[in-house]
């Protein structure tokens, strides 16, 4: 590395840190004013609220807006350069745009890695404590539980529940159908099933089992209870608020390839946060290419107004990932094509800037 790249880098990840540091500080501050009330109404303690929410309320929060601020402060410190007339004196010398572009890129690498780790192992068990502490202190517990519930839980074994209650543990009309291709050979049905922590298991209450001897013949038994292991977790009948932030990528990819083997194809959220991930990092990339095409002109109205194409073109980024998402959750559209669509079309837009910019 030469002394031009160091010089590059250390104002590229010190504005961007600043930057992050800055916004999380405002942040903290928010928050702690709209919700000191719930703590002390709900007698939340001092240490939980540091430890357990605010020291995994920050990583999440820094991550979220890294891809926004990457490009703030390629702007920032960028087009200070270029008013300062050392962009000029840069090119002068005789670095071409492409070497000044390496710190650049070493800077994104580092900011990438960094994000992608983030996202991908740290912050999810960090999520699991926040969301914990926020059910416990901030908002009442209430009932997630699902209706109408058809599942396959391994090949050709299927459940059904009419009603599932997440704070009892508790499927009520349960049914459960084992064929053998076309052929139903046992069906169960219960009153309820309810989920045993000790065993990890389920017992039936109520039940009553018809297993089917040829084509005209049933034997029945019946009984007040019935244990039982079935491939089936409590966790698959809840709705929790965004609960594959819970889960790191190992868990992640574990979860889809476990819902896909049962059958269930709804897995686009699943699907749109592992993608994301990785999109989210890679942006870093696309979004300093950008910033310093854009930063590294002298023009008419001065830093503001570099800043100010920045910061639109940043939220042009989150909305067009937003929308696209979107259809991706209505089943429209791929979710890998969803999540890096919008780098693709950035990616371009970066290229022309970069061709655009002075050389």
């Amino acid at each position: 590395m030469k002394k031009l790249d160091i010089y590059i880098l250390k104002k590229f990840l010190g504005t961007f840190f600043f930057a992050i540091l800055l916004i999380i500080s405002i942040s903290v501050v928010f928050d702690m004013a709209e919700k000191i009330d719930d703590f002390i109404e709900n007698s939340a303690p001092l240490e939980a609220i540091v430890f357990d929410y605010y020291a995994n309320f920050i990583p999440y929060f820094a991550n979220l807006f890294t891809p926004l601020f990457v490009f703030i402060a390629v702007i920032f410190f960028t087009s200070k350069m270029a008013y300062q007339t050392e962009i000029i004196a840069i090119l002068s010398s005789g670095v071409s745009f492409r070497r000044l572009l390496v710190p650049y890129l070493l800077g994104a690498a580092i900011i990438g890695l960094f994000s992608f780790l983030l996202g991908a192992y740290v912050i999810p068990p960090a999520n699991k404590i926040r969301l914990d502490f926020e059910a416990t202190y901030i908002k009442k517990k209430r009932d997630t539980g699902m209706n109408n519930i058809h599942m396959q839980i391994q090949p050709d074994v299927f459940v059904y529940v009419r009603r599932y209650s997440s704070l009892r543990e508790v499927g009520d009309d349960f049914s459960l159908e084992v064929f053998d291709g076309k052929d139903l050979k046992t069906k169960i049905t219960a009153s309820s099933a309810v989920y045993d922590t000790a065993t990890a298991g389920w017992s039936l209450r109520k039940y009553e089992k018809r297993d089917f001897i040829g084509s005209d013949r049933q034997m029945v038994t019946q009984g007040e209870r019935l244990d039982t292991v079935l491939n089936m977790k409590p966790a698959d009948f809840k709705e929790e608020r965004k609960f594959f932030e819970t889960m790191n990528n190992t868990e992640l990819d574990a979860y889809i390839a476990e819902q896909r083997a049962r059958g269930v194809g709804n897995v686009e959220e699943f699907l749109i946060e592992k993608y994301r991930r990785t999109a989210s990092a890679f942006s870093a990339f696309i979004l300093s290419i950008m910033g310093l095409s854009l930063a590294s002109r002298k023009v008419r109205g001065g830093m503001g107004l570099h800043i100010g194409v920045g910061i639109a073109l940043s939220f042009a980024y989150i909305l067009f990932m937003t929308i696209s998402t979107t259809f991706a959750i209505n089943g429209s559209m791929s979710p890998f094509l969803a999540v890096w669509l919008p780098n693709i079309v950035f990616a371009i837009i970066a290229a022309f800037l970069y061709y655009r910019a002075p050389k």
